[in-house]
C-alpha cells in the first residue's frame, strides 16, 4: 500500500531542518535516490533523496516547516501496489459478470476513440499502442478534441505540477544558486545559463534581476506607477515581504533563517561563557612570499592556486601538536579537560548565508601540495553550496582570513567548544629595523590570536603564536616539519 518517506540522520547533533523548498507534488513518480526536498539544518543546506520508488499520494509538509529526523515527509505508492491498483478494476469484482464486460468495453472503446477515458488510460499502458494502428481514423478522432482535454483529469493542480518536473529534470542549478533565485524572487525557468552544460550561475541570476530593473524603471518612467505596484513590474525582483515603513520611512523585514539563529546562539555562547583574551603580532613572510611566487607555476600546471593559506594551516597544524592545552577543550561541567591527540583546523568562510566553518581533517599530517589540494576542494564545496553537515563538524582549531576581505587586526571570538582562533589579516610592506640596525620593507602578516583564559594562559598563547611565527619566517622548517 502507501509508504511513509521520513526525514533521514542529517549528521551528529542534527535534530531537525526547515524545510526550504519541494521538489515533487501530489502524481508524480518517483525514484529512489531522486531528490525531493531541500533542507536547511544548523550549518548546511542539504538535499534529501526518496528512500524509495513511488508514486506521492500525499506531501506531509510545506515550505517552511520545520522537521524533526525520522518526521515524514512524503506517503508514496510504490511501484507494485501502483500496478496493483490499475489491475483493481479487473480484480475486485467478485462476480464473473462485470470481467468480460470490461474486456468488451476496451475492445469497443479502441476502434471508436470516442470516450474520455480511453483516451486517458491509453497512454500509462506501454503495450497498447500495438493496438492502435489497426484503425486510422482514431488518433485524428481523438486528437481535436478529446487529446487536448484529456490531460486537464489527471493533473489535479496543474501549476504545481511543471515547476516540480523542471526543478528535477530541467534546471541545471545547485542548491545554493535556487536558494539565491528564491531569496530575489526570479524564476529559474526564465534563466538561461552560461556554465558548462548549461548550468546556470549566480551572474545569470543577476542578469534578470538587473534586466527587471531595468524593465521595471523604464514602465514607471512612462506610467508612474505607484510604489506598491513596482515589485510586480520586476516580475520577483523585490522580495514579497520587503514593503513596509516605519515613521522615518521604507523599510525591509526578513525572516531570520536557520544558519543565522545558529550562528548568533553560538556568538552568545562564546561571549557569555569564555573570558577572551587577544594576543596581537606580526610575521614576517619576505622570505615564504619569494618561496611561493617561484613555486606558483608548479602548481599551477597542475590546476591550483598557491596562496599564503596553505603554509599558514601547516603552521599552526605543527604548532598545535607542540601546544596540546590549545588543541583541547575545557569541559566545565565535568571538571575535566579533553586533549585531542587530532589536529583538525576549520576555515572560516564568509559566505552569502553567513559564516561557514569547514574543517581540514588530520591537517597536521598533510603536506604543502596536499593541504592545497585539500583547500581548493574545500573552497568549491562551499562556493557551490554542496557540502555535508560532516563537512563541518570536528573542529580542534579555527583560522578566519580577514585578508581575504581587508582589513589587519581584529579580536575574533572563539568558535566553541574550542579554545582558540587565529584570525590574519591582510599582509603589506612595512619598514623593519633588521639585526644589523638597517631598515629595510618587510612583507608582514598581521596575526590575532584568540583565546579562552580558562584553560590557556597568555605565555602558553604567546609561545604558540612564536612558534606558528618562526615556522611562518622560516619556510625551510615549515617544509621540513614532521
Amino acid at each position: 500500500m502507501t509508504t511513509e518517506v521520513k526525514l533521514p540522520d542529517l549528521g551528529d547533533g542534527i535534530e531537525s531542518g526547515d524545510v526550504l523548498e519541494i521538489f515533487v507534488s501530489v502524481g508524480d513518480v518517483i525514484d529512489k535516490g531522486q531528490d525531493i526536498v531541500e533542507m536547511e539544518t544548523d550549518k548546511a543546506t542539504v538535499t534529501v533523496p526518496a528512500s524509495a520508488s513511488g508514486k506521492v499520494v500525499k506531501i506531509l509538509i510545506n515550505e517552511g516547516d520545520t522537521v524533526a529526523i525520522n518526521g515524514p515527509i512524503l506517503e508514496i505508492e510504490s511501484d507494485a501496489a501502483a500496478s496493483d491498483t490499475q489491475d483493481t478494476p479487473d480484480a475486485s469484482a467478485p462476480t464473473p459478470a462485470p470481467e468480460p464486460t470490461q474486456p468488451s468495453a476496451e475492445k469497443a472503446a479502441k476502434p471508436e476513440a470516442k470516450t474520455p477515458p480511453s483516451v486517458v488510460e491509453a497512454p500509462p499502458t506501454p503495450a497498447q499502442p500495438t493496438a492502435v494502428p489497426n484503425p486510422a481514423p482514431a488518433p485524428a478522432q481523438s486528437a481535436p478534441a478529446p487529446a487536448q482535454s484529456a490531460p486537464a483529469p489527471p493533473a489535479p493542480t496543474p501549476a504545481q505540477d511543471t515547476p516540480s518536473e523542471s526543478w528535477s529534470d530541467v534546471i541545471a542549478a545547485g542548491p545554493a544558486i535556487r536558494r539565491f533565485a528564491r531569496e530575489v524572487g526570479v524564476d529559474l525557468n526564465r534563466v538561461p545559463g552560461s556554465g558548462d552544460g548549461g548550468r546556470i550561475t549566480r551572474d545569470d541570476v543577476l542578469s534578470v534581476v538587473r534586466s527587471a530593473s531595468q524593465t521595471s524603471a523604464a514602465a514607471s518612467s512612462v506610467a508612474n506607477p505607484s510604489p506598491a505596484s513596482a515589485p510586480d513590474v520586476s516580475s520577483g525582483s523585490a522580495r514579497p515581504d520587503s514593503n513596509g515603513s516605519d515613521e522615518y520611512g521604507p523599510i525591509r523585514t526578513e525572516r531570520i533563517d536557520r544558519m543565522r539563529k545558529t550562528i548568533a546562539n553560538q556568538m552568545h555562547t562564546s561571549w557569555s561563557t569564555v573570558p577572551r583574551v587577544t594576543n596581537f603580532d606580526d610575521a614576517d613572510i619576505t622570505d615564504l612570499e619569494h618561496l611561493r611566487q617561484s613555486s606558483k607555476e608548479d602548481y599551477s600546471a597542475q590546476g591550483l592556486k598557491l596562496t599564503t593559506m596553505p603554509f599558514l594551516i601547516k603552521a599552526i597544524a605543527t604548532a598545535l601538536r607542540h601546544h596540546p592545552a590549545i588543541n583541547a577543550v575545557f569541559d566545565q561541567e565535568n571538571d575535566q579537560i579533553i586533549y585531542k591527540d587530532y589536529v583538525n583546523v576549520g576555515i572560516a568562510v564568509d559566505t552569502d548565508r553567513g559564516l561557514v566553518v569547514p574543517v581540514m581533517k588530520n591537517a597536521d599530517m598533510m603536506g604543502i601540495p596536499e593541504i592545497t589540494r585539500a583547500l581548493a576542494e574545500m573552497a568549491g564545496k562551499v562556493r557551490g553550496g554542496n557540502f555535508a553537515v560532516s563537512d563541518l563538524k570536528g573542529g580542534s582549531f579555527t583560522i578566519s582570513n580577514l585578508g581575504a576581505i581587508g582589513g589587519q587586526y581584529s579580536t575574533p571570538i572563539v568558535n566553541v567548544p574550542e579554545v582558540a582562533i587565529l584570525l590574519v589579516g591582510r599582509s603589506r610592506k612595512l619598514p623593519v629595523v633588521m639585526p644589523d640596525d638597517s631598515i629595510k620593507p618587510r612583507l608582514m602578516m598581521p596575526l590575532s590570536l584568540s583565546y579562552d583564559h580558562r584553560l590557556v594562559d597568555g605565555g602558553t598563547a604567546a609561545r604558540f603564536l612564536n612558534d606558528i611565527i618562526g615556522f611562518l619566517e622560516a619556510p625551510s622548517r615549515l617544509l621540513l616539519a614532521l
